[in-house]
């Protein structure tokens, strides 16, 4: 079993999607739960909701990824809300795509905040608060390792940092006993690329599984590494792309 009864996790972008799916996941787990969202507070409160109903604690916290401020806040928020802070999940994320030509200082300032600087600061201010077995876990993408389609420069080097943030991350913080991992999902069906989309069809045939994950399969990788399976893990970089990138 990897169960992590009685920590404390911090899903950032929890309210739907990967984030929602990853939140419900550790809870089940055991975990008490803190999620960030942006502008969707019913849908927070929803996850929130269900994550009562499974039996452990949770709240939302409003706060927007590209401000420094807000995102240093939810960490320690979470931290003196359940009094520890255990799990580190940099799910939050947008998904900004189009030709080079057209993507100008403010499109790439705006995702390298909230895709980049987000998860560091938020791994520096966690960092503060775990001890041994503590977990740093951020959500990639599969266009960080391939990437088949026009467009996706920006979004392709966010995502792509992260990989080099992880190994820093695991270098620093491994004397302590704290891991840092990536997860890199491939086409998953969420809203943002729902598998029903106009394009799904030729998305699909660059896996070699010839479908979309569901969320729940991202979220399963997740709760490995947070929990004790995935403790002699760190710097790792784990597709969960149905071969995407094979």
């Amino acid at each position: 079993m990897n169960k992590i009864e009685g920590r404390t996790a911090l899903v950032t972008g929890g309210s739907r999607g990967i984030g929602r799916a990853v939140a419900l996941r550790l809870a089940e787990d055991g975990a008490d739960v803190v999620l960030t969202y942006e502008h969707e507070t019913e849908r927070a409160a929803a996850v929130v909701d269900q994550i009562k109903e499974i039996g452990r604690r949770a709240v939302a916290v409003q706060a927007d990824s590209a401000d420094v401020a807000a995102v240093t806040a939810a960490v320690d928020e979470a931290a003196a809300t359940f009094g520890r802070l255990d799990i580190l999940v940099n799910n939050a994320g947008v998904f900004v795509v189009g030709p080079i030509e057209d993507l100008g200082p403010a499109e790439f300032d705006r995702t390298v905040a909230v895709n980049v600087r987000a998860p560091f600061m938020a791994s520096r201010a966690a960092a503060r608060h775990m001890t041994e077995g503590g977990r740093i876990i951020s959500v990639g993408s599969n266009v960080g390792e391939r990437t088949v389609f026009p467009g996706f420069t920006l979004y392709a080097l966010s995502k792509t940092a992260l990989i080099g943030m992880t190994k820093g991350l695991a270098r620093d913080l491994g004397p302590r006993g704290i891991t840092a991992n990536l997860v890199n999902p491939g086409p998953t069906d969420t809203d943002a690329n729902p598998a029903d989309n106009p394009n799904a069809d030729a998305i699909r045939s660059f896996t070699a599984l010839g479908r979309y994950a569901t969320p729940d399969e991202i979220a399963a990788t997740v709760a490995h590494l947070a929990g004790d399976g995935g403790r002699y893990i760190t710097g790792a970089t784990i597709n969960v792309d149905g071969g995407f990138t094979i």
